[in-house]
């Protein structure tokens, strides 16, 4: 992990981010399929669709594969993975309109549904709260929300951040390098316990959150507004 705060914001940093981030994620595919079909229980037909941290364009491009009468709105901070996610999701322009900015910067909807995904654990609480009321109150009511990002795993999530870390970066990782991974990323990140998870998504105005993913220290929550 780079010391960069924010090391999105660099071209260099991110040219490996479509090909990478796959392998980073266990059952990365699987994660953006579950997704759409949580989203697809309130908006089977045509829906809006808010990607709150779309950088990349990795989401939108499976969603819409997937769901070919769904439009998307995405918002990220970052000129450089905004880039991206314009290649990324090429083939779909049409549908997708891409924004530079964070979740208060995006259309007021009403939307049919929210992802915010691998986004969250980059947020202090303050900031992470903010952005998950602004994402409530752009969905229409009854609007589903999904979220997906590092957590912190009671007393052993430093271990299991450690295993995440084995998971990225290959099983032969020399002795010692998993856990300098698992510092760096906790030194980073905005860590939660899964109980404070919920209690911040209750606080924003999302009603009954559960937990649907869970890989190694990745967490992923559907709820409604």
């Amino acid at each position: 992990m780079s010391g960069d705060p924010n090391p999105f914001l660099k071209p260099a940093a991110v040219s490996d981010y479509v090909r990478e981030t796959p392998l980073k994620v266990p059952g990365f595919a699987d994660l953006h399929k579950m997704a759409t079909l949580l989203l697809a229980e309130h908006a089977s037909g045509a829906a809006e669709v808010l990607v709150v941290g779309a950088g990349g364009g990795l989401e939108i491009r499976a969603m819409a594969e997937m769901r070919p009468d769904w439009r998307f709105t995405g918002v990220d901070p970052s000129p450089a993975m905004l880039d991206i996610a314009r290649q990324t999701t090429a083939l779909w322009a049409e549908r997708t309109h891409l924004l530079h900015g964070t979740a208060v910067d995006a259309p007021a909807g009403p939307f049919d549904g929210a992802v915010c995904l691998l986004t969250l654990h980059f947020l202090e609480w303050r900031e992470r709260l903010e952005t998950l009321r602004e994402i409530q109150k752009r969905l229409k009511p009854g609007g589903v929300f999904v979220a997906a990002h590092h957590t912190g795993i009671d007393e052993q999530a430093d271990l299991w951040l450690e295993r995440s870390a084995t998971f990225a970066r290959g099983l032969n990782l020399a002795p010692g390098q998993a856990a300098a991974s698992a510092k760096a990323m906790a030194e980073r990140l905005s860590l939660l316990s899964p109980f404070r998870e919920e209690a911040c998504f209750r606080e924003a105005g999302f009603q009954q959150p559960s937990m649907f993913y869970g890989a190694f220290s990745f967490r992923g929550w559907v709820m409604t507004a």
